[in-house]
């Protein structure tokens, strides 16, 4: 047995999205969008869907957290032999979702993908609770892992290495634990509107001289 969704329906009348209302550059709408989300009830603001794709075009998504976003790019952490990490050694582009429904809001990032600086990912893994830098050297991400009490088992290991506490003295970064960074080569802003008219304008960045043509697309 299935289950009929059809009857959802949401009239989008939250706001408008005009050509002369867009900042020149993607990264700077995207800025203004961040601030005014910031300013409602916001769950995990920061939270956004990224796509990767096998090296034979098989696709996978997954939520995480975007840490810093500017004219390079988006950057996210992880372990960088999970699958997304694999994925992107092979083929390095990838994509991500901003869904900020309670305005009626999501924006399209798609872009080639680097490794984040060493530096900056050290500053960022030394701004981690140290619980999450602990479950990092515990978690073989992605790996298959045989029950519940193997993690916690690995857990305590790491525990055991590094100690518990912040006066035990560092959790170093792992040799496998990175970033990601999503550079821009398109980004699309989308605005509910009512009768499926909704407002969707995307940035394309020219490969030669790196500006930026911006176009409605029908929705």
């Amino acid at each position: 047995m299935g289950r009929d969704l059809g009857h959802f329906r949401e009239n989008y009348e939250h706001a408008a999205l005009r050509r002369s209302d867009l900042a020149e550059q993607p990264i700077d709408q995207f800025e203004r969008w961040w601030d005014e989300w910031m300013g409602t009830d916001h769950f995990d603001a920061s939270a956004c869907v990224l796509a990767t794709a096998s090296a034979d075009g098989v696709p996978s998504a997954r939520y995480v957290l975007c840490r810093h976003f500017g004219i390079e790019g988006f950057d996210v952490y992880t372990n960088l032999e999970s699958r997304k990490g694999r994925e992107v050694g092979v083929n390095p582009w990838a994509s991500l979702v901003f869904g900020w429904m309670s305005q009626n809001r999501q924006v399209r990032v798609e872009g080639p993908v680097t490794t984040v600086p060493a530096e900056t990912a050290d500053a960022y893994w030394d701004s981690r609770p140290r619980g999450s830098r602990l479950g990092a050297w515990a978690s073989d991400q992605s790996r298959v892992v045989s029950d519940r009490a193997d993690l916690e088992r690995r857990f305590g290991e790491a525990v055991r290495r590094f100690g518990a506490d912040e006066s035990d003295g560092p959790v170093p970064r792992p040799p496998h634990w990175g970033g990601l960074r999503v550079g821009v080569d398109r980004m699309e802003f989308w605005q509910g509107r009512p009768d499926r008219l909704h407002d969707r304008f995307e940035y394309v960045r020219d490969r030669i001289d790196g500006t930026w043509q911006i176009n409605r697309l029908a929705p």
